[in-house]
């Protein structure tokens, strides 16, 4: 079992019909988007309880529940070539270990319009409570693929077409200046390490973001909003 924690994690899981055990609601609360939730879980019949704040402090382990907690069925990884299938946009973490990260970056994947996200199995974050909240709900719609290897993912991926783009301080092209080919995948290193030497040698193009300041890097979850939305822009723009 799995627990969601928070209004967005657990709204988006019932409007996506995803399998929930039981709803846990903190005595007090309210609200317009809470009630949302309360409505959604008695029409699903889901079972609903109002229990002490505390109580909800202690399954939520420590996070911002927002005064909603819901016990659902695991979330399950995809797998790759189940995602493959008319995608025109993947996006791979080599080494994302902050699970706050991992989970704004699937909120700004599926924003941006992404088809899927690639982690690896080892030395990165996996999908956990806190990622879910980090996510608001978009871990619903957006499938996430757990590879054994990085590299052969990379290789799989271009060998159905996919041309790929890796994000590199030391990249040869700025992010707003190349022309992205269809379909894509957009690979971000880890926290203050960046590309693997290998990642880096599988990648089409390395691409950088500008820097006007005296810092060389962004955090990852800003980068990957900075390039996937004019990923998009310039999508929206040939379309």
């Amino acid at each position: 079992m799995s627990t969601l924690v928070g209004v967005h994690a657990v709204l988006e899981a019932l409007r996506a019909g995803r399998s929930v055990d039981r709803l846990l609601v903190a005595r007090g609360a309210g609200g317009q988007r809470l009630q949302e939730i309360i409505d959604l879980s008695r029409a699903a019949s889901i079972p609903l309880r109002f229990e002490p704040r505390g109580a909800l402090d202690r399954l939520a382990g420590g996070t911002a529940h927002q005064g909603i907690v819901a016990v659902a069925a695991a979330q399950r990884y995809a797998a790759l070539e189940d995602v493959l299938a008319g995608a025109k946009m993947l996006v791979v973490l080599d080494g994302v270990e902050d699970p706050h990260n991992l989970g704004t970056v699937i909120r700004t994947a599926h924003a941006a319009g992404a088809d899927a996200l690639v982690t690896p199995e080892r030395r990165a974050a996996g999908l956990s409570e806190v990622v879910a909240k980090a996510a608001a709900g978009a871990l619903e719609y957006l499938p996430v693929v757990r590879v054994g290897n990085v590299n052969r993912a990379l290789e799989t991926l271009k060998g159905r077409g996919f041309w790929i783009y890796g994000l590199d301080e030391r990249g040869d092209h700025d992010y707003d200046q190349i022309d992205y080919a269809s379909p894509a995948t957009l690979v971000f290193g880890g926290e203050g390490k960046g590309l693997h030497h290998q990642v880096r040698q599988h990648c089409d193009f390395l691409v950088r973001i500008p820097m006007a300041g005296k810092i060389s890097s962004l955090n990852v979850s800003v980068a990957a909003g900075v390039v996937l939305f004019e990923w998009r822009r310039r999508r929206s723009v040939r379309e």
